[in-house]
């Protein structure tokens, strides 16, 4: 390669003609868009984000910038709120196979896609919630891990697309992002921001990184030394690094960390970066001629990007590459597929969290509704005609909204009545057996980028002010039910809200994430219990926004997360409830002495003793007793998601190493398990235990 394409491959472009190199879409788009599609829950070419128009194609039916409809799964938090790694890595392989289909029948995008956000969501008011699996790092490593295998593929030699995992790290804050930064001790490093990205590379596979806007205790990420000491020199890491889109530039207008653009340039290339999504060029050309970088050092950056490319098959004869197959013919398009609807609509129901289903007095639970009994439902609120995309999100081949998946359930022998306006849902709900009363945010605020007129909303760049419902929302539930008590309030939202009020009167509560183009129709499954909920929450709810430490606080010891956290919550970490009940019995430990290189296996009976099928997730958490350093409260280190018929009892087994149970020895520099005692408790959530073990780790 010459020097010029070498450059051009840095951000501009990862085609080269002249060799037979066609790694990105044949139109020349922004720096760092050719060759990657956003894919956090689905291939997105089109959407809010409008992303079709920054990567074009060539000719035909999807070509130029035209909106491409690809299957559109829940929101990231909804995906971890299944609970169910298998699951993810069947959605997640759905996505790599049509960002293969889309890339070589019209030649658009690329096959890196910017999926899985190993982001931690430790703070209920950061505005990219949405994007998180959830707060804890093992179950976050978890389902990250989960995504990558599903996306990348099970060949091999080969992947069917590329995972790049964002953004690296402790990215959790949007309000001044661009020149902030997250500080914490060598500990929380290890233990808990840098857990999820270091388990999609170990055990996901994943070799591409985004860098983040962040800088992390003062030195921004995409200069920062752990891109190579921890990522590289650690987890074995050797493959492809972005830049955040315009990161480069904010280490010199916001972090003041250089002086210009050509030493930012440099800094970013020493550090790793092998891919920069800001104009590059000419302050690289001059870094060059200032000897800042040499072709040496873009020659073992780019080795980087080429191990990608070869994973991918692109440097490679087409008939080598299992891959290459999945391209327009005779068939359907994959999203068009009955196994994709399937596959959704799964997704979906699993991702369904049940928060309260109380008894009236004299009365059975109001859910799950039947339908025999009813003549009127009154479906009311602004987000129960809407199916709402974020602004990762993508465009979906159809969207069954709240209101038509209610009436499509329950026919013409229901009379369904629906109104987004205040005075009208209370008069509606008056008049009606049951009402269903639906809110929650907007995931673009409905507004332009960087812009929230609601202070309870966020999204990117804009961190949420409060955490209670929005007042007009509150004002709709307290009149609908004041009109009739037999009100169903569903919370579609991307993060959490503090719905005490909610929570002391409303019979039956259910939360679900926003996207999926199914989401009326698992819905209304779940209302009138076709299917029978068990998603469970992956983030703790509080009850006021004054148990929150500040904001920019990175240290979790001060009160953030199940681990940490300061009071009852509303809803607690891995909550969630079902139509039926479930009974632990005959916990076992195979060992009450674990070796320090060891393994346990801890086992439990669970029957589903109540009178339908459904699942439960059984949660494993440790507790440290004798640790010479300050540990959580409790540690998520396990959990599966078992489905049982009525009666039916099923033996659930946990693997415990010991290596998970050690801490970060900031003297050793290394980890370190040590002689402790430790208590494994199995539970329904981080504060419902039902069985308890206690072992020792023995030299």
């Amino acid at each position: 390669m010459t020097l010029q394409e070498k450059i051009d491959f840095l951000g501009k472009t990862l085609n080269v003609p002249r060799l037979g190199i066609h790694a990105s879409g044949a139109e020349l788009s922004p720096p760092g868009s050719n060759a990657q599609f956003e894919g956090l829950h689905g291939v997105t070419v089109g959407g809010p984000g409008n992303w079709g128009r920054k990567s074009p194609g060539g000719e035909g039916k999807w070509g130029g910038v035209s909106t491409i409809p690809t299957t559109q799964f829940p929101q990231s938090v909804g995906l971890g709120e299944t609970w169910d790694p298998l699951l993810i890595e069947q959605a997640a392989a759905e996505e790599g196979r049509e960002a293969r289909y889309i890339f070589q029948s019209v030649d658009r995008g690329g096959l890196i896609i910017r999926a899985p956000n190993a982001d931690l969501a430790r703070d209920p008011r950061w505005g990219r919630s949405e994007e998180s699996y959830g707060e804890d790092p093992f179950f976050d490593g978890t389902m990250a891990a989960a995504f990558v295998r599903g996306l990348q593929g099970s060949d091999t030699h080969y992947w069917q697309a590329a995972s790049l995992v964002k953004h690296f790290m402790a990215n959790s804050n949007e309000d001044g992002r661009s020149g902030s930064s997250s500080n914490f001790d060598a500990r929380l490093l290890h233990e808990y921001y840098a857990v999820p990205f270091r388990m999609a590379v170990e055990q996901g596979g994943a070799n591409a990184l985004m860098a983040s806007y962040n800088a992390v205790n003062g030195v921004p990420m995409t200069t920062n030394p752990l891109l190579k000491d921890l990522a590289m020199k650690r987890w074995g890491f050797n493959g492809l690094i972005d830049s955040d889109r315009g990161a480069v530039t904010f280490m010199v207008t916001k972090h003041k960390y250089y002086p210009d653009m050509e030493h930012a340039v440099a800094g970013a290339i020493h550090a790793g970066v092998n891919q920069i999504l800001n104009g590059y060029e000419d302050p690289l050309k001059d870094a060059l001629r200032d000897g800042l970088v040499t072709e040496a050092d873009i020659d073992q950056n780019l080795a980087g990007v080429f191990r990608v490319l070869f994973r991918l098959g692109l440097l490679d004869p087409p008939a080598m590459v299992p891959y290459s197959t999945i391209k327009a013919g005779d068939g359907a398009a994959p999203w068009d597929a009955e196994t994709s609807k399937e596959l959704v609509l799964k997704v979906t129901h699993e991702s369904i969290v049940l928060l309260k289903n109380a008894a009236r007095k004299g009365e059975s639970p109001l859910l799950p509704l039947d339908a025999t009994n009813l003549r009127s439902i009154a479906v009311v609120g602004p987000r129960a005609n809407e199916v709402d995309s974020d602004f990762y999100g993508g465009t979906p081949p159809f969207a069954i909204t709240p209101l038509e998946g209610i009436k499509r359930r329950v026919g013409d022998k229901v009379a369904v009545r629906y109104t987004s306006n205040h005075d009208e849902a209370v008069a509606m709900a008056k008049a009606a057996d049951v009402a269903i009363v639906i809110i929650g945010n907007q995931p673009t605020c409905g507004a332009p980028f960087n812009r929230c007129s609601d202070l309870s909303e966020g999204k990117e760049a804009i961190d949420r002010k409060q955490i209670a419902l929005e007042p007009d929302q509150q004002k709709l539930v307290e009149d609908v039910y004041a009109a009739n008590p037999r009100t169903i309030v569903v919370l579609v939202s991307s993060f959490p809200y503090t719905i005490d009020w909610a929570e002391t009167h409303i019979p039956a509560i259910v939360h679900m994430a926003h996207s999926s183009e199914e989401e009326g129709t698992a819905l209304a499954d779940v209302l009138f219990g076709d299917y029978n909920p068990a998603g469970r929450l992956v983030v703790t709810w509080p009850r006021d926004i004054a148990e929150l430490p500040p904001m920019m606080d990175y240290n979790i010891r001060d009160g953030r997360t199940y681990m940490y956290f300061k009071g009852k919550p509303l809803y607690a970490f891995g909550f969630g409830l079902s139509y039926t009940r479930f009974k632990y019995s005959k916990m076992k430990v195979s060992s009450v002495r674990l070796s320090k290189n060891g393994e346990v296996t801890v086992s439990v009976d669970v029957t589903n003793v109540g009178s339908r099928a459904g699942d439960e997730v059984v949660e494993m958490y440790v507790r440290h007793i004798g640790s010479k350093v300050e540990r959580p409260a409790e540690e998520l280190k396990g959990f599966e998601r078992v489905a049982l018929v009525a009666g039916e009892t099923k033996a659930v087994r946990l693997h415990l190493p010991a290596k998970s149970l050690a801490y970060w020895d900031v003297k050793r520099n290394g980890w370190n398990v040590e002689s402790d005692r430790v208590d494994i408790r199995l539970g329904a959530s981080s504060d419902d235990i039902r069985a308890e073990r206690q072992i020792a780790i023995v030299p």
